[in-house]
């Protein structure tokens, strides 16, 4: 067997006992799944690191599902730690970190993997540069990603630790945010819309008015993104009033459940959106700015008064005031990924509106820096400093991608498709957002420039 060898290394701003118990940490795993990838924890065996304990990962490459099943064996704290793959799509693959300190008070994180390909020569020469160059693309977000979250966790030294219940935590922000909450040293419990079927399971279920908070035990903070898609569906009667219960209805219950506690949380992030400053054109947006008009500004004033039975009880609100999340995993960037990646894409509409955006990491920073700054109360923009207009978004991803951006989506075709109210209030409308609070509560933000977002998320880090 003839083994190939591929190293990459990073310097992280923490010493190197730090950030070997970063990665020894509930969440860290999932943490360094990149968002394009199609993978999934499905089991993790043992005490995490130590010599024998398993994790095992099932991912999906086209219409091909494989499980990946590696082993741990070396282990020196704070120093280095290593797998091997007992089954999984290569025919060897062992896979080496190592931790040295440096002068300056940080360290170098080292990854050295061996592997070996099947199908020997042939295997070789059929994907061998196309393995090497997805490595060198996955090690590269890996390393950014370790070290921007250690970066925070020096920015928020000295936080309480808490203990966080999380709704949406299957929606494309909260599998983002409940990893990265406890690798931060946070504890997540999750609200399902079934049986809990685990200590950091909690039952919910809106529709029948059930809040299974009796068995949670205490709740320092709460995390609220849960609601049906705005853009899923065209905007029948119908699906106007699903997406509004789902919202101010569920989001009333919850706060009324939580108000009834002997001890009610200390704060709680609300989900909001944009939406609610309506259609502005070309003012500058903050979180002063008077509500809109529209379906969408209406719901989102409403959204965030459903907290009211919160304010007797001295919890701390924060209303997350979310633009364009960028993420490969989901939501708006999804969708426009394929027709861009086949040279189809382009500006939507007119192109002058201007879309606010954040990536998913500020997204989940945004949120994790909410809970622990006691400053920020009341509405908080979510989005990054400089936003778009739909022209530059559309140029900008088209640069990333190594794409044309030339074929618009025409206003008329977007509402034939989405019905006018969809196309007309999520799409065409413009909200020019300054991320005003944030900011000023000291937030760094990871990425303040479109065309390093998107090089982020879409795998092309420089």
């Amino acid at each position: 067997m003839v083994l190939q060898h591929f190293e990459r290394s990073v310097s992280l701003p923490v010493p190197a006992a730090a950030a070997f118990a970063w990665h020894e940490r509930a969440g860290a795993l999932e943490r360094l799944i990149p968002p394009w990838e199609k993978v999934e924890l499905v089991a993790h065996e043992g005490a995490p690191l130590r010599p024998g304990s398993r994790v095992t990962l099932r991912a999906k490459v086209g219409p091909v599902t494989s499980e990946w099943v590696a082993e741990h064996r070396e282990y020196e704290r704070g120093k280095l730690f290593s797998d091997v793959a007992l089954r999984g799509p290569f025919a060897h693959w062992e896979h080496r970190h190592e931790f040295s300190d440096t002068a300056e008070g940080g360290c170098v994180l080292r990854d050295r993997v061996s592997y070996a390909l099947p199908g020997g020569a042939a295997g070789r020469g059929l994907a061998g540069g196309l393995v090497r160059r997805r490595l060198e693309r996955l090690f590269r977000w890996r390393h950014v990603t370790t070290r921007d979250d250690l970066r925070f966790e020096l920015d928020h030294a000295g936080a309480r630790r808490l203990r966080v219940l999380v709704s949406g935590a299957s929606g494309l922000i909260g599998r983002a945010l409940a990893p990265f909450l406890r690798t931060q040293g946070h504890e997540v419990l999750r609200l399902v819309r079934r049986e809990a079927r685990g200590a950091d399971e909690v039952e919910w279920r809106p529709e029948t008015g059930v809040v299974g908070l009796a068995q949670a035990g205490e709740i320092d903070a709460v995390v609220h993104l849960a609601g049906a898609g705005i853009a899923d569906k065209r905007w029948t009667a119908a699906r106007r009033a699903e997406i509004r219960d789902s919202r101010v209805r569920g989001t009333r219950l919850l706060a009324e459940a939580l108000a009834a506690r002997a001890r009610p949380p200390r704060v709680v992030v609300g989900g909001s959106a944009v939406g609610i400053y309506g259609d502005s054109g070309d003012r500058w947006l903050d979180e002063t700015s008077p509500a809109g008009e529209g379906f969408l500004a209406e719901l989102t004033r409403d959204w965030e008064a459903a907290w009211a039975p919160l304010e007797a009880a001295g919890t701390r609100r924060v209303y997350l005031r979310t633009g364009l999340v960028l993420s490969p995993a989901g939501g708006a960037l999804a969708k426009l990924l394929t027709p861009f990646r086949l040279g189809l894409g382009g500006r939507v509409g007119h192109g002058r509106q201007w879309w606010s955006w954040i990536s998913i990491d500020d997204e989940i920073g945004a949120i994790a820096h909410a809970l622990v700054t006691e400053g920020l109360r009341g509405p908080m923009n979510a989005v990054a400093p400089k936003p778009a207009t739909g022209a530059q978004f559309a140029a900008a991803l088209g640069r990333v991608l190594h794409r044309p951006a030339v074929l618009p989506a025409p206003a008329f075709a977007l509402r034939a498709a989405l019905g006018k109210g969809l196309a007309d209030e999520a799409l065409l409308a413009s909200q020019r957002v300054r991320p005003t609070a944030l900011a000023a509560s000291g937030y760094r933000f990871r990425h303040d420039n479109l065309d390093a977002a998107l090089r982020h998320v879409a795998g092309r880090v420089c």
